[in-house]
């Protein structure tokens, strides 16, 4: 299947993504249009039959599902003596789209990511969604098993550090609903407005604390937008407790 595969990328009508595939993760794709898709940002979406536009969403969508679980699996697996709620963080914290965000710029993918506009920056997650785009793609080409060695072996293994990870703390919005539970302390994320329209929409979030307003903060989206105002938050409980 695999010699198929490499001859299939010789005369690929997209030669250039085959073997841009075959040096990111090692091997040539089987079905190229899985691959193209994945790539194609909905904001460069062709419409085709019913409205229905055909962009990468759909392998994202699935893309997510599987890496959660191979993710889930190898971390159950390497800390056979931590609790749950480890287990849950630092899965977190791995497929956060922020890691997520730097580790496909760092395989080169934000490169190839088709995209209506030269703005990558209204498009926060973009980078990351690709890459959970491409993790769906893996799956349908090549089926479960080969996409989870190529998750560990290729992704985390070689570019992920499980134990800075551990060290680091980064969630700003668990940190601040853990410290208001243990303090007795009521926040609140609160959409105070949306700026903008289309692709273009950010949001404004707001953290209160028992009903007073803390910080704002805005990005393109929700979950973004609650980090920053969290890690506002955080800050300034830090300065004046």
């Amino acid at each position: 299947m695999f010699l198929l595969d490499s001859v299939k990328a010789i005369f690929s009508a997209d030669k250039e993504l085959a073997y841009s595939i075959k040096n990111i993760f090692g091997f040539f794709p089987g079905n190229i249009f899985l691959y193209q898709l994945a790539f194609r940002h909905k904001s460069a979406a062709n419409e085709i039959l019913n409205g229905y536009k055909l962009s990468n969403e759909r392998l994202e969508y699935l893309g997510d599902a599987v890496l959660s679980a191979v993710v889930a699996d190898y971390l159950f697996k390497k800390f056979p003596y931590k609790n749950e709620g480890f287990l849950t963080e630092m899965r977190s914290r791995i497929v956060s789209r922020s890691s997520l965000n730097k580790l496909s710029q760092k395989l080169g993918l934000d490169m190839l990511v088709n995209l209506n506009g030269d703005n990558k920056s209204m498009f926060r997650s973009v980078n990351g969604d690709a890459f959970e785009a491409i993790i769906g793609a893996i799956y349908l080409d090549k089926g479960f098993n080969f996409t989870r060695k190529i998750i560990i072996r290729r992704i985390i293994e070689v570019h992920m550090d499980i134990d800075l990870l551990q060290k680091n703390d980064f969630n700003f919005k668990s940190k601040l609903l853990e410290w208001s539970q243990k303090e007795k302390r009521q926040i609140e994320f609160v959409v105070a407005a949306e700026l903008g329209e289309g692709f273009k929409k950010q949001y404004l979030i707001e953290v209160r604390l028992d009903g007073e307003a803390m910080s704002q903060a805005k990005d393109y989206s929700i979950k973004g937008a609650e980090q920053l105002a969290a890690e506002k938050t955080w800050i300034s409980l830090q300065v004046e407790p």
